[in-house]
């Protein structure tokens, strides 16, 4: 966004480039279940944090997306147009033996799908053959520790956020043992893979909720531009290049199946377009701080200018509102920025014109340095507040990339 205009700092793209890579073969759904830790699964490095914004509308339906590698792709990776987002509960009776399993299933799945072939045990292989630069990236909630004897290895930070003032929780929306975000391209990929997984482990899981969001395109804007549904531009401030720094956990002391991983934190949030409707463009404008049109400060230049807080107009009242989104998400702290990757949700509701908001992604190597801070301070006092409620919260610890040879986080079990 120009600014994310739901919680967090200025938000939005990040400029990370992939390439196409050559086809793999997986393993057999035996060796998959029953090998060893040192099992081969699949497929090739994941996406590099260094390059020019890839240009979607050059990318065709069979542009493939390189999973393997330090980080898990679909993190620093250029948002694609279409996201399907589940979390799952784990069965009653699993351990850390079938959660083991159940890794190892999606390791080969994403493997397959994710280089453009099908899954061992797809029903329709067909919907698997353009992968249109598919990503599928999974996260672990504190209950994949807690039930399955694992809570010594739990991360401490994995937990639920702490109550925000402006919030309205609901637990259709919150929480889940495990996430798997799926994003591509072509909404019919992006289905069938967020399908075919979800069936791949059910004898494991249970769906807790399921999100599904938008963006532009491929094609349809040029690279780095997209605007929310209050018709913002959404992306001026986000990390351009610096992931490394702040979105991959690099403390020496993390445990090896986190090192190179990340954070992720899921709001769900509702914007009221009908009352937005209402407001004038000026008020628009000055609840964000920024011009519509081109997504420049009030204080002028172009998108990419830094605001001038200090500005002030002819009657002497600072010309962005000591109340503006674009204040209260601006920190001091350089190391407090993270990464955003949010996707517009549209709901179909009876009786009334929209049901319409962000399912609104986070990443950041340390969620209690970077995101809580910035988070209760836009809680405590920003205008878009008045048009915009978090209806749904998750946090999940993302492990770190899957190398040839490895599974998803095979570290975890010593």
């Amino acid at each position: 966004m120009t600014h994310d205009p739901i919680s967090g700092n200025e938000a939005g793209e990040s400029s990370v480039p992939e390439s196409v890579d050559p086809q793999r073969e997986g393993l057999s759904r035996r060796a998959l279940l029953f090998g060893g830790g040192g099992l081969a699964v699949g497929a090739i490095a994941g996406a590099a944090l260094a390059g020019n914004v890839i240009d979607r509308a050059a990318t065709s339906v069979d542009a493939i997306v390189p999973w393997r590698g330090a980080h898990q792709a679909g993190i620093v990776t250029t948002p694609q147009g279409f996201l399907t987002l589940i979390a799952f509960d784990l069965a009653d009776g699993v351990d850390a033996l079938r959660l083991e399993r159940l890794l190892r299933i999606w390791t080969d799945g994403i493997d397959r799908l994710t280089q453009g072939r099908p899954g061992l045990t797809d029903t329709e292989p067909e919907l698997a053959a353009h992968p249109a630069r598919l990503t599928c990236t999974v996260g672990l909630g504190s209950g994949a520790f807690t039930q399955t004897g694992l809570e010594s290895r739990r991360p401490v930070w994995l937990r639920p956020l702490p109550a925000f003032p402006n919030e309205e929780l609901d637990e259709a929306w919150s929480g889940g043992d495990l996430v798997l975000q799926v994003c591509g391209e072509d909404p019919s990929v992006v289905a069938h893979a967020a399908r075919f997984l979800a069936k791949d482990v059910r004898d494991f899981t249970t769906v807790r909720w399921t999100q599904n969001g938008f963006r532009n395109a491929a094609g349809q804007v040029p690279a780095g531009t997209f605007r929310n549904q209050f018709g913002q531009l959404d992306g001026s401030q986000n990390l351009q290049g610096e992931e490394a720094q702040y979105v991959f956990i690099d403390d020496p002391t993390a445990p090896a199946w986190l090192l190179g991983g990340s954070t992720m934190v899921v709001r769900r949030i509702r914007m009221n377009l009908d009352t937005w409707d209402e407001l004038d463009r000026p008020g628009r404008e000055n609840a964000v701080g920024r011009r519509l049109d081109d997504g420049a400060p009030l204080t002028g230049g172009t998108e990419a200018s830094a605001a001038d807080l200090d500005a002030k107009n002819a009657l002497g009242f600072p010309v962005i509102d000591q109340a503006a989104h674009i204040r209260r998400s601006r920190t001091d702290d350089p190391t407090q920025r993270f990464l955003r990757r949010p996707y517009t949700y549209q709901g179909e509701p009876a009786g009334t014109i929209s049901d319409t908001g962000q399912v609104w992604i986070a990443f950041q190597k340390d969620i209690e340095h970077q995101y809580i801070p910035v988070q209760r301070r836009q809680s405590e006092l920003d205008l878009l507040n008045v048009w915009i409620t978090p209806i749904g919260s998750a946090v999940f610890a993302v492990p770190r990339g899957v190398r040839e040879g490895e599974f998803l986080a095979q570290d975890l079990f010593g």
